[in-house]
């Protein structure tokens, strides 16, 4: 089928981030106020709901990737039943984002199912400045997901959010980490999300921040950016490879190409838009159509503006 949904600037959705549950096992200060037990507002449509759902935006868009994320995903409890289904609808890429704590158990199965490439979040080594950030012990199960994600043949990569006067300390022994065992990591500017709508610059540590930090002890050149891509990435001189996702420092709104179904079905074509679309009938061609170009009007021309909605309620 045709892909006829396309803006003024010429952007397509190419990339869906499916969130199957507003449900986390974490509470990271980012993402939600970091204080008291995260409550379930929603478990996710079921399975087969959700493929065909999928399936319905593949006939529409020619899809090139998937990404799962929540909420926490690897608490969806038919995750790699979904996975699965998603590679015999005939979807390129699978991935998924995870804090990783689910992981070591997870990954084998994961990647037998179809899963190409994980995004991990970690951000620091120490294990008092990772309670800081999640609210939650044992770093080292982080890494041993890690770990177990990489041998069981999956693409890893570490996501990491700098927050200033938290976690800057980590910047250097998280890309220690990363190159040690041969993983990108990309580091991801504080967002205007949820409880930081209105107060980012608080803990807004800067991609020239970053840069001067990581210049402190590795040399690096710049690598071109590919269209569409949310981060911009430095190679060292001895071959390693790390990103900054700069959404304040360095827009990406100007070739954007995800959509996101959040867990209650309804979609949203950018992160500033706390206005979730409902699809009432996904057979009927001409309204999917319609919902998804009033979801690329939601893109932001230029830059991110932020929503009150957490991360936890749209997907990470």
């Amino acid at each position: 089928m045709m892909n006829i949904v396309v803006d003024a600037y010429g952007r397509r959705f190419k990339t869906l981030r499916v969130s199957l549950l507003n449900k986390c096992n974490f509470n990271c200060t980012y993402c939600t106020e970091g204080e008291g037990q995260v409550k379930e507002t929603s478990t996710g449509i079921t399975a087969e709901d959700l493929l065909q759902r999928i399936a319905h935006l593949h006939q529409h868009l020619q899809l090139e990737t998937v990404r799962l994320t929540g909420g926490e995903p690897t608490l969806y409890h038919q995750l790699v039943e979904v996975i699965a289904g998603i590679q015999s609808i005939g979807i390129k890429t699978i991935s998924i984002t995870t804090n990783g704590f689910l992981l070591e158990k997870l990954a084998a199965p994961m990647k037998d199912a179809g899963l190409q490439n994980i995004n991990v979040s970690l951000d620091a080594m120490n294990e008092d400045l990772f309670f800081a950030m999640s609210k939650r012990n044992n770093v080292q199960r982080i890494i041993n997901g890690i770990l177990a994600a990489q041998k069981a043949g999956l693409h890893v990569k570490i996501n990491a959010v700098i927050m200033k006067g938290i976690n800057e300390s980590q910047i250097l022994p998280l890309v220690d980490f990363a190159f040690a065992n041969n993983i990108t990591i990309r580091f991801l500017e504080v967002m205007a999300m949820g409880h930081l709508h209105h107060q980012p610059q608080q803990y807004f540590y800067s991609q020239e921040a970053l840069l001067q930090t990581i210049a402190s002890k590795y040399s690096f050149t710049k690598i071109d950016r590919n269209g569409g891509a949310t981060a911009n990435y430095w190679q060292t001189t001895d071959g390693h490879t790390f990103g900054i996702i700069a959404n304040e420092s360095a827009p990406f709104c100007s070739d954007c190409n995800r959509l996101r179904l959040d867990s209650n079905g309804h979609i949203f074509g950018c992160l500033s838009s706390n206005h979730p679309i409902k699809i009432n009938n996904w057979n009927n061609h001409q309204e999917v159509t319609e919902k998804l170009q009033e979801a690329l009007l939601q893109k932001q021309p230029i830059k991110f503006t932020g929503s009150s909605l957490s991360m936890l309620q749209i997907g990470g």
